[in-house]
């Protein structure tokens, strides 16, 4: 039997950047995963500010920052009418780019191309057996394998559905249908009306393309979703039929993908010797912007804090185990993300006119910062210290 530190069952973002990490920091690692090039995959595809301040901790943020696009400004749009022209903070990268990028970054790892099937668990070694019949005995089992329930079940742990078909997020290319390029670095065009169902489309660039992340609520037999793979462009444009006005004649010219999204968490998880991260634990809404962060926060708190300190002293209890799930800064985390996803789905399709006066709120106040920020760039543009001939005249280097 192969004897190791830690197995981690799963290579997507979050086993893999817990490979990369672990191994970086000399523990004994085995990563298994039926692919040994992550394939395509419709999910993350892009990271925030705030995503990639928490990529940071891991070590691993240059090298996927590299591979990813900055869009540098974002554009804020409504009812066909521009409100706001932000700093943009946001990289565009496909999912498969992003882990095999993070995959490029693990060194001293074993890699097994596989699946695990089954996890005996005690409280000081834990034997892991792989579908092809090869055991490993390792004293952590990292389960990384995102929404794959059997090894969980086998593991007496439970899914509890918080919200099913919470949400649906498509994906697609688009193309302006007149010119050489789009007017915008990147826009976020908010949903019209609350009938619409739909939260907001998103367009920001990776590499020389301009990608769309559309999020709508709707049932996954609807037959709007249909019409949409069938017919895309004639079918946004009824949806938003004032988007045009912003970004000029379109046209999408491949396929469009779709993912729907539901909330679960997993329940019986304080057991000897493993632990969950990411999808595994719990899933997060795409609209809501968070499941990134949720993955990145899971793994660094993991293998930055718990992880040396499990590994000090013999054994791999309960108590260790649990310390992960009660670790404050991923309770907030995980709290943040499943109260952003019930918000977000509320200011977008409640028709209650609590939610419908927030609706309105929100807009004037995107209107009101955007107003604030085209006059102080106007006053910044006027002002003689950014002149170059009033610095020179001023006796200041032009």
């Amino acid at each position: 039997m192969r004897q190791t530190d830690i197995v981690i069952a799963g290579g997507g973002l979050a086993g893999s950047t817990a490979a990369a990490m672990l191994g970086r920091a000399g523990y004994g690692v085995v990563l298994v995963d039926p692919h040994s090039v992550y394939p395509p995959d419709f999910r993350c595809e892009k990271i925030d500010g705030t995503q990639a301040a928490i990529l940071r901790k891991t070590g691993l943020a240059d090298a996927v920052l590299r591979a990813a696009t900055l869009d540098g400004e974002s554009w804020v749009a409504r009812f066909g009418r521009l409100i706001e022209k932000r700093p943009g903070d946001q990289h565009g990268i496909l999912y498969d780019t992003l882990v095999n990028t993070v995959r490029g970054e693990i060194s001293g790892v074993s890699f097994i191309q596989g699946k695990v099937s089954d996890i005996a668990t005690s409280a000081e070694r834990q034997s892991v057996t792989l579908a092809s019949g090869e055991e490993i005995s390792a004293r952590l089992v990292v389960v990384a394998n995102g929404l794959n329930v059997g090894l969980r079940h086998k593991l007496g742990m439970t899914r509890e559905d918080v919200s099913k078909t919470h949400s649906i997020m498509l994906g697609f290319d688009l193309v302006p249908a007149d010119r050489a390029g789009f007017r915008f670095p990147a826009l976020t065009y908010y949903g019209e009306h609350a009938r619409d169902r739909t939260a907001y489309i998103t367009l920001f660039p990776i590499g020389a393309t301009m990608r769309a992340n559309l999020c709508v609520y709707r049932d996954v037999d609807d037959p709007w979703l249909k019409a949409f793979r069938d017919a895309p462009q004639a079918t946004l444009e009824m949806l938003m039929p004032r988007l045009a006005r912003i970004t000029g004649a379109f046209e999408i010219p491949g396929a469009v993908k779709l993912r729907p999204a539901d909330l679960y968490v997993t329940t019986g998880v304080r057991r000897p010797g493993v632990v969950l991260v990411g999808d595994a634990f719990a899933t997060s809404c795409p609209a809501a912007g968070t499941g990134t962060g949720k993955v990145f926060t899971d793994v660094e708190r993991l293998c930055n804090v718990h992880v040396p300190r499990w590994f000090a002293t013999a054994g791999m209890g309960t108590p260790k185990i649990a310390a992960f799930y009660d670790d404050p800064v991923k309770r907030a985390c995980d709290a943040h993300s499943a109260a952003k996803a019930f918000d977000v789905r509320s200011l977008s399709v409640d028709p209650r006119l609590t939610w419908a006066a927030r609706r309105w709120a929100r807009f004037l106040a995107r209107m009101g910062i955007g107003a604030m920020r085209q006059l102080r760039a106007r006053l910044s543009a006027k002002s003689p210290a950014a002149s170059p001939v009033a610095g020179a005249r001023l006796g200041r280097p032009a």
